[in-house]
């Protein structure tokens, strides 16, 4: 079922610093992605959600830096969080395994990636069809975009030229 997208206020984000050393501290470490990572972080994707995810984070390392960051842990990837895959300041896709939920690893991935937008000069960020908006409005303060349902996630075919 597609959510509300929803909108964050980059400008008022706490500081990354903080919740990336939290998170050291705990045995997970919060990094961008690296291009020769590209294969270990698609396993992850598919393996815990979907190939249409990967897929769309497989954009994440065309850019410059690359826009994905990923949490590790005892060596593996647990999580990930991508920006500006689907379109330009969208947050997303973004998700942690489910054995390692509740632990602070997706709230450091959201900063992180959020933290990135900001630095491509975005003021506000989209979370596009927000699955779990209770937790973003607690992590980062998003609100929902009313009427924002399907959003970019549509099947454009048979409207494109339609006057829609």
């Amino acid at each position: 079922m597609i959510k509300n997208d929803m909108l964050v206020q980059l400008l008022k984000l706490e500081p990354i610093v903080p919740a990336i050393n939290s998170m050291r501290e705990a045995g997970v470490i919060i990094r961008r992605a690296n291009p020769w990572e590209i294969s270990l972080v698609t396993k992850f994707i598919v393996s815990q959600f979907t190939q249409g995810w990967a897929d769309e984070v497989s954009i994440a390392y065309s850019r410059q830096p690359i826009s994905v960051f990923i949490a590790i842990c005892n060596d593996k990837v647990v999580g990930f969080a991508a920006y500006e895959c689907t379109r330009r300041a969208y947050f997303g896709p973004t998700g942690v395994a489910a054995n390692e939920r509740g632990k602070g690893i997706g709230k450091a991935l959201c900063l992180a990636a959020l933290h990135g937008l900001r630095e491509m000069g975005y003021a506000y960020g989209i979370i596009g069809s927000a699955e779990t908006p209770e937790f973003y409005t607690r992590s980062v303060g998003a609100v929902e975009i009313e009427n924002s349902v399907p959003g970019v996630y549509v099947d454009l075919i048979g409207v494109v030229g339609s006057g829609q």
